[in-house]
């Protein structure tokens, strides 16, 4: 057809739709974007808060479990009686306890009368040698009893004791044997020194015997700030596990609220791991500010040896968020249209039809079972996935393999899901007859 059969009215009209066109470019560009922009900055606002609020909320969980249940405080300070460091830090106080109330010139009440004077100038000439000799004596006796089971039975004891003087101490009220004295949670090693006063007597020191009930203090906690970290820590308490919940449906309620939730998603779980993983930080930054500036007298080790012990189950709580995070971005990576995960999930469907391939070559059959879970894949996929989640929500004390388990587990059962629900290849029955010619 030549160009000159063309109707003036074709023009017309292509010129009409174009308007018509560029009208409702020009209306998308006016009303849909402000919408849009309000919308994905309520979605980043939760999501933002609800990452903020992640380092809080493992805070007051590990808050919450630690004071709130005691068997669980226990359990948690119970392998410091065998700390070495904790042991060599009693044992120094209770020997230089016992040493203040020992007089050596009572040594002379077991010498015969007229063998006193030569024994009393012979202790005047040891003088410091042998109250050295006699403060070893006491810290070998000292240590035999920090060494034994029944300093770990003393230690196990007397915290379940105080559990309930610890949660006073550290949400304000100093009754009870853990006591707040100038900035300093302290316990009482009175039990310790009467075990070293037997085994003194026991081993012929007979004097110690005569030694007035004692009570000296263990340092637990020394710092200038514990008046403002008591009211921090009621707090915290007080949010306990809700909190962590608050912060997951915040950020969970910025990913249904966003347009592009994939991206969303992955920025969320992405920022969870990342603000989990700044409190790690952080605890390992605080403990050598608050090593560093412990007073003298305080042993550093010891010291340490209870710090990373009572926060033992925070950086295990760290842990799960960061390997929780990474995994659900992993995941939620892997679902989207990106080439890279493209490429990695057709990897992943070449595979499972390699496998069931072989199978079905070396004679494995599904028989119904490969239909009920083709026509059920989805709900299957779901069952599989909220079982994961409930796997470690209801895990008592996860930790970040055990996570990292669970997910292994899915992706198994994932696995084999997908080999069940892949179609048979090959005809199923005897071969076809080749017709005669």
């Amino acid at each position: 057809m030549d160009a000159k059969d063309v109707s003036p009215g074709g023009d017309d009209e292509l010129t009409v739709l174009r308007a018509r066109v560029a009208a409702l470019e020009a209306s998308a560009a006016t009303a849909g974007p402000p919408r849009h922009r309000v919308r994905s900055f309520f979605a980043a606002l939760l999501i933002v808060v609800g990452c903020v609020l992640t380092p809080l909320g493992i805070v007051a969980a590990w808050s919450s479990d630690i004071v709130g249940d005691t068997d669980r405080y226990v359990q948690t300070v119970t392998p410091l009686a065998s700390d070495p460091d904790i042991q060599a830090a009693v044992a120094t106080r209770v020997t230089n306890a016992v040493m203040e109330h020992i007089d050596l010139n009572s040594l002379l009440e077991g010498v015969a009368p007229d063998q006193r004077p030569l024994a009393s100038k012979a202790l005047g000439k040891l003088g410091d040698s042998l109250e050295s000799a006699v403060g070893s004596f006491v810290h070998e006796r000292a240590q035999d009893v920090v060494a034994s089971p029944a300093f770990e039975t003393i230690w196990a004891d007397a915290n379940r004791a105080i559990h309930t003087s610890l949660d006073r101490a550290l949400t304000g009220s100093d009754d009870g044997a853990v006591q707040i004295n100038q900035d300093t949670v302290t316990i009482d090693l009175a039990p310790v020194v009467d075990r070293v006063k037997e085994r003194l007597v026991d081993s012929g020191l007979s004097v110690a015997g005569k030694i007035p009930e004692i009570h000296t203090d263990f340092t637990v906690v020394q710092s200038e700030d514990i008046g403002k970290v008591k009211t921090g820590f009621a707090l915290l308490q007080g949010l306990g596990t809700w909190l962590p919940v608050i912060s997951v449906l915040l950020v969970a309620g910025g990913v249904l609220l966003a347009a592009h939730r994939r991206r969303s998603l992955i920025a969320g779980t992405l920022g969870i791991a990342v603000a989990a993983l700044v409190l790690g930080v952080a605890l390992t930054v605080f403990r050598t500010v608050y090593l560093n500036a412990l007073p003298t007298g305080v042993s550093p080790a010891a010291a340490g040896a209870v710090y990373d012990t009572l926060i033992r189950y925070l950086r295990t709580s760290v842990r799960v968020f960061v390997t929780l995070g990474v995994l659900i971005a992993l995941a939620a990576w892997l679902s989207g249209p990106s080439r890279p995960a493209t490429l990695v999930r057709g990897l992943w469907d070449a595979g499972i039809t390699a496998t069931r391939g072989a199978a079905d070559h070396a004679g494995l059959r599904t028989g119904p079972v490969g239909p009920f879970v083709r026509r059920y894949r989805t709900w299957i996929t779901w069952i599989l996935v909220a079982g994961a989640a409930a796997a470690v929500v209801f895990w008592p004390h996860p930790t970040g393999w055990v996570v990292f388990g669970i997910a292994l587990l899915l992706l198994f059962l994932l696995a084999v899901t997908a080999f069940l629900a892949e179609e048979t290849k090959t005809k199923q029955g005897p071969p076809a007859e080749t017709p005669a010619l």
